[in-house]
C-alpha cells in the first residue's frame, strides 16, 4: 500500500503534466490579489490606450504559453478586447 507521502508526489506530478497545477496556483494568486485589493479606493477610468497596451501585454503572454500569468492579468481588471474592437482601433 502506497504512503501518503507517495500519494502526494503521484497527484503532484499528474497535475503539473495536465497542467492543471499552474492553473490553480495562477487562480489562487489572483484570488489573493483580489482579496487584497483595496475596493474602498475605485480604480481610475482605464483610457482606450492603456486597454491596448494590457491586451497587447495579455496577447504576448498567451503566445508564449505564459497561460497563468496571462489568466492573472486577466483576473486583474477589464483586459480581453472583442476582435472586432481590437481590429478598429489598430
Amino acid at each position: 500500500m502506497a504512503t501518503v507521502a507517495e500519494l502526494k508526489a503521484v497527484l503532484k506530478d499528474t497535475l503539473e503534466k495536465r497542467g492543471a497545477l499552474g492553473q490553480i496556483k495562477a487562480r489562487i494568486r489572483a484570488e489573493v490579489f483580489n482579496a487584497l485589493d483595496d475596493q474602498s479606493e475605485p480604480r481610475p477610468p482605464l483610457s482606450h490606450e492603456n486597454l491596448l497596451i494590457n491586451e497587447l501585454i495579455r496577447e504576448y503572454l498567451e503566445y508564449n504559453k505564459y497561460k497563468y500569468a496571462a489568466s492573472v492579468l486577466t483576473a486583474g481588471g477589464k483586459v480581453h478586447l472583442k476582435k472586432r474592437e481590437w481590429r478598429q482601433s489598430v
